[in-house]
């Protein structure tokens, strides 16, 4: 597994190969408070860079879950469809939301590290 990299949008993604897992991180939960409903792409479905691919919606709001990359969508975790709640207990583990084999591995280029992702996280909040 590779290094955990973070999306403005609050995503997180990690790289085995040419596949991508990504969710939503523990910021993000607590932002939103108890989650309680999670849409997720289509397996076999293409998704952009920056694209909507899914939907979480919590006691608190409804925000739309973005791609931090392109491809194609090859599972995803019907876990926290049946159970939504187990995004909120483990956001950047076991609760992940689907994986994409990438269409280019240069769009990781403008992701965030976690120190830079921390900082950012700290400052929208502010």
């Amino acid at each position: 597994m590779s290094e955990v990299k973070f999306s403005k949008e609050h995503e997180w993604i990690t790289l085995a190969g040419d596949v991508a897992t990504i969710g939503i991180t523990q910021h993000a939960t607590e932002m939103l408070g108890d989650i309680v409903f999670a849409e997720l792409p289509e397996k076999g479905s293409n998704v952009e860079k920056d694209g909507t691919a899914g939907v979480v919606e919590s006691t608190k709001a409804a925000s739309d879950v973005y791609t931090p990359v392109s491809g194609e969508v090859v599972d995803i975790n019907k876990v926290i469809v049946d159970d939504p709640a187990k995004i909120n207990e483990d956001p950047e583990g076991a609760g992940w939301f689907f994986k994409l084999k990438i269409k280019d591995i240069s769009e990781l280029d403008s992701l965030m590290n976690k120190e830079e992702y921390d900082k950012f996280a700290k400052e929208s909040s502010s």
